[in-house]
This record gives C-alpha cells, structure tokens and sequence, in this order.
C-alpha cells in the first residue's frame, strides 16, 4: 500500500508539472534541483548526528526563496519539497517529462577519515551531446566554492550515478558534493542557517551564469 501511495503521489506531482509546463515560455530555461536523499534515506549521518537530507533539502529551499525575489526567476524545480523518499528513478523521469535543461544533484560526503574535507563535482562518465555544458558547469561550481569558502577542491570527476547516467542523454546533468558531513570543521559549517544561505547564493549565481 505503502508503495501505492508513493506511485500515486508522484503521478500527481507530475501533472502538476505537466500543467505549469503547458503555461511557460518555451524560451524560458529549465532547471530541475535534485535534493538528494530524503524520508527513511537520510544518506549521511555526521557529528552530532546532522543529517545530510536536512542539509541538502535546507539548502535547495534558500535556492528556491533567493530565486524567487530575482526580477527575473529562473524555472526551477526541485525534486521534493519536504521530507519525502522519492526513488531514484522517479528523480530523473521528472527531469525528462518536464524536458529539464539542467538537472543538478545536491549531496554531502562522507568518510571514514575524519580528515577527509573539500568539495566533489560529478558529471556522467558517458559522453552525449551536452557532455561539454555539463563539464563547463561542474568547474565554475567547483571554483566558486573553492573560492569564495576557503572549501579545499577536490575537482571534477567522472562517475555513474544513476541519476547522472539517466540524465546524461537528455540534458547537462551534474552531482554536488558539499563537503564532508564527517569533518569537524566542515560539519560545524553546514549546520549553519546562514551557511545555508551562503551555499544557495554561490550555486544560484553559476545557475545563472549558465542561463
């Protein structure tokens, strides 16, 4: 029943999609913000038991209210808007309906090695025809990070996520690793609210210069 009601939702949220789909600009580009993990997944546990959902989710919403006071937003789409499970697959058919331009992953790290700090961007280890778009995006991510926190760069790197694989046909598509939930200082950092606000700004920025 359980799984039902998770398929059902989802439908719902589609069409809803499908709708406002129907009534934008065709011009106008689309960028669908995968918040990583989520409900029963809550993918990495840090110090003091911070929880990578919360981070990633916290700071897809700053995008979300910083975006909106643009004067003028860009389309963007998140693939859940509060404390859900959405699976994997169901992240990247949302993109592939809505015929995103831009798929972007958040996600924290995680190491055995508390020492283990800095930032990861991943792009699909398959080659298409955005490829390049892709690989583009990934470094000025990296590089406005590394730049504007002091965040070590741990540089671009190929990989077959899912939704990185599923996506890599259809649009530019790019996972984001925000540090290390396992590193004390960077940990600290991330349980901030206004760290939070820090990280919207830097990713919406490059969303931007993207557009």
């Amino acid at each position: 029943m359980k799984k039902v009601l998770k398929s059902v939702s989802f439908v719902i949220l589609l069409l809803k999609m499908c709708v406002i789909f129907g009534q934008e600009i065709a011009t106008q580009k689309r960028i669908i913000i995968d918040v990583g993990h989520g409900g029963k997944d809550s993918g990495a546990i840090g110090i003091k038991g911070i929880q990578e959902k919360d981070v990633v989710l916290s700071i897809a919403n700053e995008i979300l209210k910083l975006n909106n006071d643009l004067d003028e937003p860009l389309d963007i789409y998140l693939t859940r808007y509060k404390d859900t499970l959405i699976l994997l697959s169901d992240r990247t058919k949302l993109a592939i309906t809505l015929n995103a331009d831009l798929f972007v992953s958040l996600h924290c790290n995680h190491s055995n090695n508390p020492n283990a700090r800095g930032i990861e961007v991943y792009v699909a280890n398959a080659t298409s025809q955005y490829s390049k778009d892709a690989s583009w995006l990934a470094f000025q991510l990296q590089a406005a990070l590394n730049k504007e926190l002091g965040f070590e760069s741990r540089g671009v790197k190929f990989a077959s996520f899912q939704v990185l694989r599923e996506t890599v046909n259809y649009c530019p598509s790019v996972l984001l690793e925000l540090g290390f939930l396992s590193n004390k200082d960077e940990s600290n950092y991330l349980s901030n609210q206004d760290s939070f606000l820090t990280l919207a700004l830097l990713v919406l920025e490059c969303l931007i210069k993207y557009k």
